[in-house]
């Protein structure tokens, strides 16, 4: 499009360039005849030339024609200026009244003569500006032309104007046009490259992001119709199906480790569970049966025989993890009050709490309605909370509150902790399977106590700071057939604290 563009724009300057410099050479021609007419006029007349186009309804000298006529001089057979448009050429007379002539030689500043010799012969010597050619070229040119008369040859001499049309602009036109369709044509194939390079450099960097793992990416020159809105909408097709196909070897991965899961945990129970019941109930008759008659020894042997049943039921938790999370919970859902869930959960970790020095507050709004629930699945996903902020601030102590209030169709329950927090890159693999920071930990508890929650349509999120504590919040679906207990018309608040004795066995206190 460009080269035909250039062509014909080339094509046109040259075509009127062509009309042009015809119709300068027809005002040249007519120019040049009126003046060899004029001559004619003057030698076959008695009136001067300059009385002469002065003339009204003369044919000759007109506005054309003095635009291109500077003057005409008649000369005669000895050389002298016989007649001429200017008077500075004219014959004069003197004193005497004799006619005195102008020579031909004396002028000197004529513009140069366009016949050479072989036109006017040995003749052509008289001329004073013969041979000049190109010197005075921007002054004008000079014609001679021969007249045979009875008195000898006279000549005609047409001088003509410099012709203003003919400039250095006029004649640098066509270079000026074609340079500017190149710096156009330089303009469009920038636009044109930069369209097209541009796209294709952001398609290398979408391939190395995507090669990285970034395939949720997608370029945004898929509403284009060339090749480029081509090529990005099979770009995008290609990394969706990346992305489809990546998220299903993660389900798949899942499916996998919980079928290995499945089976372990079947395993598991029947091979280690009845052992554990066996231990534990020996520990049992052991504490009742063969405990030391002293004291200090039977509070020692006290104590190892609990840390015992400890690590026993630490074990036993363990399996039920494996259990719970590798096979389909069947849920008994219900209207229940989750008040009385969250106590009992929190009655678990109080003795561990109070070794810790841990302050347990226990807030709940006014009114509270029913959830829709399954009370024993939810206390077990509610120990597990209490458990992981109880042991996040182990060594340190500080506060562990709890809060109930309803929030647009579900009841929240906001478990805040003074802990040590959660790094931001483990946040999100906080609640995968597997995961854990500790090292005797399955990382399968927090992965349960999500599953538990979404099989209840419920939501649980977490907001932590590192070194300031997290706060997981829980939301469970309000039950329709609640009208909600209320507790008392202001805020209701529950604090734990440490027994006198120092043992933990502190109860729960309702404080208004």
């Amino acid at each position: 499009m460009l080269l035909i563009t250039t062509l014909s724009v080339q094509y046109y300057l040259n075509l009127q360039r062509q009309n042009e410099n015809a119709k300068q050479l027809e005002r040249q021609e007519q120019a040049f005849l009126a003046g060899i007419a004029l001559g004619f006029n003057s030698l076959t007349s008695e009136d001067r030339l300059r009385d002469f186009v002065k003339r009204e309804g003369q044919p000759f000298y007109d506005k054309r024609t003095t635009e291109r006529i500077a003057d005409i001089l008649v000369i005669n057979s000895k050389w002298q200026v016989n007649d001429s448009l200017s008077d500075d050429y004219l014959p004069t007379q003197d004193e005497s009244g004799k006619t005195k002539y102008l020579n031909l030689k004396d002028l000197t500043n004529l513009p140069p003569l366009m016949e050479g010799r072989d036109r006017l012969g040995d003749d052509i010597d008289n001329f004073p500006n013969a041979g000049t050619t190109g010197i005075h070229a921007t002054d004008g040119e000079s014609h001679a032309i021969p007249i045979e008369t009875s008195e000898g040859r006279w000549y005609v001499m047409v001088i003509l104007k410099k012709d203003n049309t003919a400039s250095l602009f006029r004649a640098a036109q066509p270079l000026f046009y074609t340079l500017a369709i190149l710096l156009l044509s330089i303009i469009v194939t920038i636009i044109l490259v930069w369209r097209f390079t541009r796209p294709i450099s952001d398609l290398s960097k979408a391939a190395r992001r995507v090669a990285l793992g970034e395939l949720d990416f997608r370029l945004s020159y898929d509403d284009r119709n060339d090749e480029i809105g081509h090529l990005t909408r099979q770009f995008n097709v290609m990394t969706g199906e990346l992305e489809k196909n990546r998220d299903l070897q993660k389900q798949l991965q899942e499916a996998e480790k919980s079928a290995v899961v499945g089976r372990l945990a079947s395993a598991i129970a029947h091979e280690i569970r009845n052992p554990l019941n066996y231990i534990n109930l020996s520990l049992d008759h052991l504490r009742k049966k063969f405990a030391p008659e002293d004291a200090e020894k039977q509070a020692n042997f006290r104590k190892l025989t609990a840390q015992l049943k400890v690590e026993v039921d630490r074990i036993n938790r363990q399996v039920s993890d494996f259990l719970r999370y590798s096979r389909p919970v069947k849920l008994d859902l219900r209207p229940i009050e989750i008040r009385g869930v969250i106590e009992d959960s929190l009655r678990i970790v109080e003795p561990q709490a109070s070794e810790m020095s841990i302050n347990i507050s226990f807030v709940q709004r006014e009114k509270i309605p029913l959830v829709v629930g399954d009370a024993e699945v939810l206390r077990s996903v509610f120990n597990n909370l209490f458990l992981n902020a109880v042991q996040s601030m182990e060594g340190s102590g500080g506060n562990l509150s709890v809060i109930i209030f309803e929030d647009e169709g579900f009841v929240a329950v906001e478990i805040k902790d003074s802990g040590v927090g959660i790094p931001k890159e483990n946040l999100e693999k906080i609640f995968q399977p597997y995961f854990s920071t500790k090292e005797t930990g399955t990382g399968l508890g927090l992965a349960i106590v999500k599953k538990v929650v979404e099989d209840h349509s419920g939501e649980i999120s977490i907001d932590t700071s590192v070194g300031e504590g997290t706060t997981i919040s829980v939301r469970l679906p309000v039950s329709g057939a609640s009208e909600g207990i209320e507790n008392s018309e202001n805020e209701t608040g529950t604090e734990t604290s440490p027994g006198e004795d120092g043992t933990g066995d502190a109860g729960l206190e309702n404080n208004e």
